[in-house]
């Protein structure tokens, strides 16, 4: 059997060093890098969504930034099929694909895969919800044991979202929710490469959420405010932008609305942005396997080529 094609994920939260850790790798290794962030997708977020600079994507270019419009509701399915279809013709080409964000969602759809499953269906959910009503989740539980065990034996008997969602699956595809899983597990991109993970876990949260504010002030400096004040005057009448998930975007869009001032803008996109931080690291201390990176020692945080240092010995 052929040897599986090496796929590097770097992954950590937001102003933790990870795209400069990759720009390092990649010419180390023969690399070229793909964006796992949710916000870099977008064009026009390019300061707040902390892109790499015009001159950094010639030098080192970055697949999968700059690829839709702000108003468009890129999805996690769309990422991980462009992501794929990215990271094959990198591999293809001879060179090392490194995927490097702090989206840990997308990553984890990629790495794991995502099932073709149905929407929902709210008649069809009304029905169970009243059966159960009548005669208990654990006789729904008991309906599920009997056409998709597999699952059944993982949920308690009075778990009933979740009982009602395998159930549903069951009835509008015909096959239970086990087998989604395993076509889902096919497909994943660890099934196909041989990946390794670096995952940099900052270790002193005051430390992190000093780097955080730094950074904030420093995009500020650069005319953060000036592109939302861009976005918002050519998307005021647009409704909801999906963009504007982005922390930092939402409070400075409500700026332009007049709902904060700009010194409740940026105390509040702060609060956000150390909220993400730690959101990316509760996802990353559950993470299933990769290599653990503590960048910082202290109260100093580690220099970009000590992190690049201690990330080459670990590969």
């Amino acid at each position: 059997m052929a040897a599986k094609p090496p796929l590097l994920f770097i992954l950590g939260p937001t102003a933790s060093g990870k795209t400069a850790l990759a720009m390092a790798l990649s010419d180390r290794l023969n690399g070229e890098l793909i964006s796992a962030d949710s916000a870099q997708v977008y064009r026009g977020l390019d300061i707040g969504a902390a892109k790499p600079t015009a001159a950094e994507l010639v030098r080192w270019p970055h697949r999968l930034i700059d690829i839709c419009e702000p108003d468009h509701h890129y999805s996690v399915a769309e990422f991980v099929a462009d992501a794929s279809a990215a990271i094959a013709e990198v591999s293809a080409a001879g060179k090392l694909p490194i995927v490097v964000g702090g989206s840990m969602l997308y990553a984890r759809a990629l790495l794991e895969g995502l099932s073709p499953l149905p929407a929902a269906d709210p008649a069809l959910r009304a029905e169970l919800r009243e059966r159960a009503a009548q005669l208990g989740w654990p006789a729904l539980h008991a309906e599920l044991a009997a056409v998709d065990p597999a699952t059944a034996a993982q949920l308690h008997p009075n778990h009933g979202q979740r009982i009602e969602r395998a159930l549903e699956v069951y009835r509008l595809t015909g096959q239970p929710l086990s087998h989604w899983h395993r076509q889902s597990r096919a497909a994943a991109v660890a099934s196909h490469y041989q990946t390794q993970q670096l995952l940099l876990m900052p270790s002193n949260r005051a430390l992190l959420h000093r780097r955080i504010e730094q950074r904030f002030a420093a995009m500020m400096a650069a005319g953060f405010a000036d592109e939302v004040a861009a976005l918002y005057q050519r998307y005021r009448d647009s409704g909801d932008l999906p963009a504007l998930r982005a922390a930092g975007y939402r409070q400075l869009w409500q700026h332009c609305r007049g709902e904060l001032s700009r010194a409740e803008a940026v105390e509040q996109a702060i609060a956000a942005t150390r909220q993400l931080a730690k959101r990316q690291l509760t996802w990353l201390r559950s993470w299933p396997g990769g290599v653990r990176l503590t960048v910082d020692a202290g109260e100093r945080y580690l220099s970009s080529e000590e992190i690049f240092e201690l990330a080459l010995k670990s590969l």
